[in-house]
C-alpha cells in the first residue's frame, strides 16, 4: 500500500473554500462520494503513478467539479450494513464540489482502492490520461489522491452504487476508511531497469534505451526493486505485480 497524505482520513474533510459541507443533519453533512473505476482502469492505475484520477464522459453530474456541463446527479447511498439511507449523505442535487471526500472503488468484487478529494478540472484534459499525445478532451471529473491501496484493496461490501459517482453518507465513508487501518511506514527502495542494447556510441545507446522504455513501458518491461541496502531481496515486477524472471524456477 502507498500512503500519499498524512492527513487523518477517518473523518470526512471540510471543503477548502470554507463553505458549509452539504447534508441534512448538523455535524453529519460533510460531502463524500463513491467513484467507481471504469473497466480496465484499475490495472492502468496500478501500472503508473498518477497524482490525480481523471474520468471523462461522465453524465448526470452538476457542481463546480463537473466539467461536462449541467445535469442532475442521480445518487443513492447505503450505510455499511447495506441499508439504503440518505442520512448524512452528500447533496446529490448539488453534485460533487472541490474538496469533497472521495472513496475510489473497483468492482467484481467491490473493493476500495484509494481515497481522495474532488479537484477542480482544468480547461483541457487528454482523452487518455496515460498518453500525453492523445487528443484533448472537453473536460474531466478529477479526484486528487490522498491515499492509494491499489496493491492491497480492501472489501467494500454493503455499498449500493448507482452509476460511476454515488453520494455516500458520512458514516459509510468513515466505515470504509476504518477498514484501511493505519498507513504503512514509508522507506527507501532501489528500482532499476536493465536492457542490453546494441549501438555505435554511448549516446545512441541511451537514446535507444529511452525509446524502448517509451514503446514497451511497464506492460512488457520488467523493473527490479529491492529495499535500499538489501539487494539480495530484489524482486522483478511486470504489469504491477511480482514476476518470476528465473527460467530455471519454472521447470
Amino acid at each position: 500500500m502507498t500512503d500519499t497524505d498524512d492527513r487523518p482520513d477517518s473523518t470526512v474533510p471540510e471543503r477548502p473554500d470554507g463553505t458549509a459541507p452539504a447534508g441534512p443533519g448538523p455535524g453529519r453533512g460533510a460531502a463524500a462520494w463513491a467513484v467507481l473505476l471504469p473497466p480496465g482502469r484499475y490495472e492502468a492505475e496500478r501500472l503508473v503513478h498518477h497524482d490525480t484520477l481523471e474520468l471523462t464522459g461522465l453524465t448526470g453530474l452538476t457542481g463546480d467539479a463537473a466539467a461536462g456541463g449541467p445535469a442532475t446527479a442521480r445518487a443513492r447511498a447505503a450505510d455499511a450494513g447495506a441499508t439504503a439511507t440518505r442520512a448524512g449523505a452528500a447533496d446529490a442535487t448539488a453534485g460533487p464540489r472541490p474538496g469533497d471526500a472521495v472513496a475510489v472503488l473497483t468492482e467484481d468484487p467491490l473493493r476500495l482502492v484509494a481515497l481522495g478529494r474532488v479537484a477542480r478540472a482544468t480547461a483541457e484534459r487528454r482523452e487518455d490520461p496515460d498518453d500525453p499525445q492523445s487528443d484533448p478532451a472537453s473536460g474531466a471529473f478529477v479526484v486528487a489522491y490522498t491515499r492509494r491501496v491499489f496493491d492491497e484493496p480492501v472489501p467494500a461490501d454493503g455499498l449500493a452504487l448507482d452509476g460511476p459517482v454515488t453520494a455516500l453518507p458520512a458514516d459509510a465513508y468513515r466505515a470504509l476508511v476504518g477498514r484501511l487501518g493505519p498507513p504503512p511506514a514509508r522507506r527507501s527502495w532501489l528500482v532499476s531497469l536493465d536492457l542490453p542494447i546494441e549501438a555505435a556510441t554511448p549516446a545512441e545507446a541511451v537514446r535507444l534505451f529511452w525509446s524502448y522504455v517509451r514503446d514497451l513501458g511497464p506492460r512488457e518491461l520488467p523493473a527490479f526493486v529491492s529495499p535500499s541496502g538489501d539487494e539480495l531481496a530484489m524482486q522483478a515486477f511486470v504489469l504491477g505485480a511480482e514476476a518470476n524472471q528465473d527460467p530455471e524456477e519454472d521447470d
